[in-house]
């Protein structure tokens, strides 16, 4: 079992609304950065307001700290967050190839979303909310059309892990990632990240409120935004969601 990270607070509860709201209840209160675990949560929720289910074995986990940079760079964390999901995985498991990265803040299990990734600001504090299927998945038609297949740890690898088992490896692999952020800046991150990046090379496409944009997916810049080549050139997209 991994080492609890120095500096770091821990925080398990059995059953919250949401650990995005209860870590906002408690930022004033904090002297540094924290993680909350819910065994179950009765009011999750994802981007935009969508509901994600968070029965009882999966993980429902959000890190609350100190916001020291801009909202841009401070947003970055969800490359440095997805990195440390991917590690944990290939930890808790003993693969890697079933695993893959999915801009902006999703992780793929054999093609299909296994976890999802959520910043919010709260004030001057910052908020990375996780919700990873352990050890269940909603039904396909529970997810909007188009999107992923969604898939559990247990059900599609046979791997079995308790969450607070794996809040353990995951808080000690993010830890080791953040002070590599704070200390050598996104590059080395962006490139690590890459490295697991799903359909990279290949044509997908990327849908906002207003459009969508169809491109071979290049890049992830220095910004963290999304490199599609199109017919019309290049084009960098910093907010979307990706289709396959």
């Amino acid at each position: 079992m991994s080492a609890w990270p120095d500096g770091y607070a821990r925080h398990v509860f059995d059953v919250v609304g949401s650990t995005l709201s209860e870590a906002a209840r408690m930022a004033p209160t904090l002297n540094g950065p924290a993680w909350l675990l819910a065994l179950e949560q009765t009011e999750a929720r994802g981007r935009r307001g969508r509901a994600w289910a968070t029965p009882r074995g999966n993980f429902a986990g959000t890190l609350i700290m100190r916001r020291r940079e801009e909202p841009g760079v401070a947003a970055l964390r969800s490359f440095v967050t997805s990195l440390a999901l991917y590690r944990t995985f290939v930890a808790v498991s003993g693969q890697a190839t079933p695993f893959a990265l999915k801009w902006p803040n999703d992780v793929l299990l054999n093609g299909g979303k296994v976890a999802g990734i959520l910043l919010e600001s709260i004030g001057d504090h910052l908020v990375i909310g996780i919700g990873i299927n352990l050890a269940h998945a909603p039904a396909p038609e529970d997810v909007e059309a188009r999107a992923l297949t969604p898939m559990s740890l247990a059900r599609d690898l046979g791997v079995r892990v308790d969450p607070e088992v794996f809040l353990d490896i995951l808080a000690a692999e993010y830890a080791l990632l953040e002070d590599q952020f704070t200390t050598h800046g996104f590059a080395p991150i962006r490139s690590a990240w890459l490295e697991h990046a799903a359909k990279l090379g290949e044509v997908i496409t990327a849908r906002t409120m207003k459009d969508e944009t169809i491109g071979t997916f290049e890049n992830v810049d220095e910004n963290g935004s999304l490199i599609l080549k199109t017919a019309q050139g290049r084009v960098a997209i910093t907010a979307a969601d990706v289709f396959f």
